[in-house]
Protein backbone atom coordinates (compact mmCIF):
# COMPACT_ATOMS: atom_id res chain seq x y z
CA UNK A 1 0.00 0.00 0.00
CA UNK A 2 1.78 3.39 -1.18
CA UNK A 3 1.76 6.62 1.41
CA UNK A 4 -1.25 7.94 -0.98
CA UNK A 5 -3.41 5.56 -0.58
CA UNK A 6 -3.05 5.24 3.83
CA UNK A 7 -3.17 8.93 3.70
CA UNK A 8 -6.87 8.96 1.81
CA UNK A 9 -7.83 6.14 3.68
CA UNK A 10 -6.61 7.46 6.96
CA UNK A 11 -8.78 10.82 5.68
CA UNK A 12 -11.53 8.70 5.16
CA UNK A 13 -11.61 7.04 9.25
CA UNK A 14 -11.58 10.56 10.21
CA UNK A 15 -14.08 11.93 7.92
CA UNK A 16 -16.57 8.74 8.85
CA UNK A 17 -15.60 9.16 12.66
CA UNK A 18 -16.59 13.27 12.27
CA UNK A 19 -20.10 11.96 10.50
CA UNK A 20 -20.57 9.56 13.08
CA UNK A 21 -20.45 11.85 15.77
CA UNK A 22 -22.21 14.39 13.72
CA UNK A 23 -25.10 12.37 13.11
CA UNK A 24 -26.14 11.38 16.58
CA UNK A 25 -25.64 15.06 17.67
CA UNK A 26 -28.30 16.29 15.14
CA UNK A 27 -30.44 13.13 16.53
CA UNK A 28 -29.81 14.28 20.25
CA UNK A 29 -30.73 17.66 18.88
CA UNK A 30 -34.32 16.43 17.41
CA UNK A 31 -34.77 14.70 20.59
CA UNK A 32 -34.31 17.77 22.77
CA UNK A 33 -36.45 19.61 20.08
CA UNK A 34 -39.34 17.39 20.07
CA UNK A 35 -38.93 16.86 23.71
CA UNK A 36 -39.50 21.03 24.17
CA UNK A 37 -42.14 21.00 22.12
CA UNK A 38 -44.17 18.40 23.91
CA UNK A 39 -42.82 19.69 27.31
CA UNK A 40 -44.47 23.47 26.04
CA UNK A 41 -47.25 22.30 24.94
CA UNK A 42 -48.55 19.34 27.34
CA UNK A 43 -46.76 20.88 30.74
CA UNK A 44 -47.84 23.00 33.26
CA UNK A 45 -46.40 26.48 33.91
CA UNK A 46 -43.51 25.52 35.62
CA UNK A 47 -42.03 23.41 32.74
CA UNK A 48 -42.10 25.85 30.20
CA UNK A 49 -39.18 27.43 31.11
CA UNK A 50 -37.09 24.50 30.79
CA UNK A 51 -38.95 23.60 27.83
CA UNK A 52 -37.83 27.30 26.43
CA UNK A 53 -34.23 26.28 27.84
CA UNK A 54 -34.25 22.81 25.89
CA UNK A 55 -35.68 24.01 22.71
CA UNK A 56 -32.59 26.42 22.54
CA UNK A 57 -30.21 23.86 23.57
CA UNK A 58 -31.17 21.92 20.58
CA UNK A 59 -31.53 24.56 18.08
CA UNK A 60 -28.12 25.05 18.68
CA UNK A 61 -26.81 21.51 18.86
CA UNK A 62 -28.82 20.91 15.38
CA UNK A 63 -27.33 24.51 13.72
CA UNK A 64 -23.95 22.86 15.11
CA UNK A 65 -24.25 19.72 13.36
CA UNK A 66 -25.62 21.03 10.32
CA UNK A 67 -22.57 23.48 10.25
CA UNK A 68 -20.08 20.66 10.80
CA UNK A 69 -21.29 18.46 8.65
CA UNK A 70 -21.18 20.87 5.94
CA UNK A 71 -17.79 21.88 6.43
CA UNK A 72 -16.36 18.40 6.61
CA UNK A 73 -18.25 18.12 2.79
CA UNK A 74 -16.57 21.16 1.28
CA UNK A 75 -13.19 20.66 3.22
CA UNK A 76 -12.93 17.14 1.62
CA UNK A 77 -14.06 17.73 -2.01
CA UNK A 78 -11.06 20.91 -1.70
CA UNK A 79 -8.41 18.93 -0.12
CA UNK A 80 -5.99 17.32 -2.58
CA UNK A 81 -2.96 15.10 -1.35
CA UNK A 82 0.24 15.47 -3.57
CA UNK A 83 3.13 14.37 -2.87
CA UNK A 84 5.80 15.87 -3.44
CA UNK A 85 8.58 15.05 -6.16
CA UNK A 86 12.04 14.61 -4.49
CA UNK A 87 15.26 14.84 -6.44
CA UNK A 88 18.45 13.43 -6.56
CA UNK A 89 21.53 15.21 -8.20
CA UNK A 90 25.00 13.09 -8.81
CA UNK A 91 28.49 14.63 -9.49
CA UNK A 92 31.35 13.31 -10.89
CA UNK A 93 34.12 13.61 -8.56
CA UNK A 94 36.65 14.17 -11.52
CA UNK A 95 38.23 17.36 -11.21
CA UNK A 96 38.37 17.85 -15.00
CA UNK A 97 34.72 16.29 -15.73
CA UNK A 98 31.89 17.38 -13.31
CA UNK A 99 29.36 15.61 -15.23
CA UNK A 100 25.60 16.36 -13.08
CA UNK A 101 23.03 13.77 -13.32
CA UNK A 102 19.84 14.59 -11.79
CA UNK A 103 17.11 11.85 -11.21
CA UNK A 104 13.96 11.16 -8.82
CA UNK A 105 15.13 10.65 -5.00
CA UNK A 106 15.54 6.53 -5.15
CA UNK A 107 15.46 4.52 -1.34
CA UNK A 108 19.31 4.76 0.32
CA UNK A 109 20.24 8.25 -1.68
CA UNK A 110 22.08 10.29 1.28
CA UNK A 111 24.40 13.55 0.48
CA UNK A 112 27.98 12.55 0.53
CA UNK A 113 26.88 8.99 -0.69
CA UNK A 114 29.15 6.95 -3.34
CA UNK A 115 27.05 6.08 -6.53
CA UNK A 116 27.37 2.20 -7.56
CA UNK A 117 27.23 3.14 -11.47
CA UNK A 118 30.29 5.07 -12.72
CA UNK A 119 30.53 8.90 -14.73
CA UNK A 120 29.41 8.01 -18.40
CA UNK A 121 31.77 10.52 -20.04
CA UNK A 122 35.12 9.93 -18.41
CA UNK A 123 34.90 6.85 -16.09
CA UNK A 124 35.09 8.22 -12.78
CA UNK A 125 33.71 7.64 -9.50
CA UNK A 126 30.26 9.32 -8.72
CA UNK A 127 28.86 10.88 -5.74
CA UNK A 128 25.16 12.09 -4.52
CA UNK A 129 25.45 15.94 -3.54
CA UNK A 130 21.87 16.97 -3.35
CA UNK A 131 18.48 15.73 -2.50
CA UNK A 132 15.83 18.20 -2.67
CA UNK A 133 11.86 18.59 -3.30
CA UNK A 134 11.32 19.93 -7.11
CA UNK A 135 9.47 23.42 -6.50
CA UNK A 136 6.69 24.47 -9.00
CA UNK A 137 6.26 27.53 -10.21
CA UNK A 138 3.22 28.11 -8.48
CA UNK A 139 5.26 27.20 -4.93
CA UNK A 140 7.51 29.81 -5.29
CA UNK A 141 7.02 33.07 -3.40
CA UNK A 142 8.98 36.09 -3.82
CA UNK A 143 9.92 38.88 -0.91
CA UNK A 144 9.43 42.28 -2.00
Amino acid sequence: MTSQTQTKSANNKVSNYLMLIVLIVMALAVVALFLAFETFLFGDQENQLAALILAGIGIIALAISVFLLYQSRRQTAEMKIEIPKVMTTIECQNKECKNKIIREFQRGDYVFKYSDTTCPKCGGKQMITAVYKEIKEKEKTYAV
